[in-house]
């Protein structure tokens, strides 16, 4: 049987974050209930797929997944055991939103067989907090967290954000330190994106006159490079490493369902929105599968690969493409190695520390 990860979609949340262009809305208890029924349905139809796969890890995003009821949880890890053979030691991860968690629905979790918890924090300043549109305060994230360590969640990852709307270095040093001493297994700290879509883009991505606005100015460049070099700085004095561009983790506990994105490995989303990539075919949720060609995995193993501290394998792209990775990549490798962007350790390619400052560049640099 071969390895797999499931990632399961739920799209509801109590209010649509001023950030957020994910698909995401609020809905009403029926509809919510409505979409759980049809989502174990769609998971149950992968029965004769199933049979040769067994499942490494679970992923259940949003959205706000903990916005579901313990028994529409359970529910729907009723329709993935039906249906799919689940290792014993699979990695299994619902994000929980501060303040949407009892001690109930917690232990429900985990009756369900639930073993990690990603937290979405992403500031412990309140008022960085409101300006997000969250709808939870930091010291509802501490009670979240308080119950999720009393409900026996030996491994947690926090969410941070950096570069907020009047956020300053000094400020989100603070975020670091107290989320740091709580000494959760995993943090996951990524810099502020405007995205077209959402009720920033309104006011930050059309470039229009800041002053007027309601709310602060993004952080200039300098402040938002020194957040990013602090976060490395800071968090590696608590004891986390940095395996991936935006994820830290004490030693054992990487989130391997994120790796496996990172190592292309074969994964079925479920739900409205989910993406899906099997047997060299990526497709998303309604639409027909592409098939890729063996130029666009290329790239892929390329430009996801190298998100990883350790980077791409050489020995691991010949066994995969049947050709060494110079015969495909020698003129850019030598123009990045030139650059000092790429380095080599061993049978591994990765970026340097100047690397990873532009790395969707480097990256870029890679497809054909």
């Amino acid at each position: 049987m071969k390895p797999l990860e499931i990632y399961v979609h739920i799209p509801f949340c109590v209010r649509k974050c001023n950030y957020c262009d994910f698909l995401s809305a609020p809905a009403s208890k029926k509809e919510r209930q409505e979409y759980i029924e049809s989502l174990c349905g769609e998971i149950r139809s992968y029965g004769e797929t199933a049979r040769a796969y067994r499942v490494v890890s679970i992923f259940i995003g949003g959205g706000t997944p903990s916005i579901l009821e313990g028994e529409q949880m359970t529910a729907v890890f009723e329709a993935i055991r039906d249906t799919f053979f689940i290792e014993e030691s699979a990695e299994i991860t619902v994000e929980v939103n501060p303040g949407t968690v009892s001690k109930e629905k917690l232990k429900a979790y985990r009756l369900a067989g639930i073993n990690r918890l990603s937290i979405g924090l992403q500031s412990a300043d309140n008022g960085e907090l409101k300006i997000l549109g969250r709808i939870h305060t930091f010291e509802d994230f501490l009670e979240t967290y308080r119950l999720a360590r009393s409900a026996g969640f030996g491994n947690i990852n926090v969410d941070l954000i950096s570069a907020i709307p009047g956020q300053s270095a000094e400020s989100f040093e603070k975020t670091l330190r107290k989320t740091a001493e709580l000494s959760p297994e995993h943090i996951s700290a990524y810099s502020l994106i405007i995205e077209e879509g959402t009720p920033f883009y309104e006011i930050y991505g059309r470039k229009t006159d800041e002053t007027d606005c309601e709310y602060p100015p993004l952080p200039d460049e300098i402040r938002e490079r020194q957040m990013y070099y602090d976060t490395k700085r800071i968090l590696k004095e608590y004891g986390y490493h940095r395996y991936e561009i935006s994820n830290y983790a004490k030693p054992g506990y990487e989130c391997r369902h994120n790796l496996g994105y990172w190592d292309r490995a074969e994964y079925l989303g479920f739900g409205a929105g989910a993406a899906s990539f099997l047997d060299h075919r990526r497709w998303t949720w309604g639409e027909e599968p592409e098939m890729l060609s063996r130029e666009d995995e290329m790239e892929e193993y390329m430009f996801l690969g190298l998100r990883k501290m350790e980077g791409v394998s050489k020995s691991g792209f010949e066994k995969q493409f049947g050709t060494e990775i110079e015969n495909v990549y020698k003129k850019v490798l030598a123009d990045m190695e030139g650059k000092q962007l790429l380095e080599r350790k061993g049978d591994f390619i990765r970026l340097t520390e100047r690397g990873i400052d532009v790395s969707n560049y480097v990256m870029s640099e890679f497809l054909l």
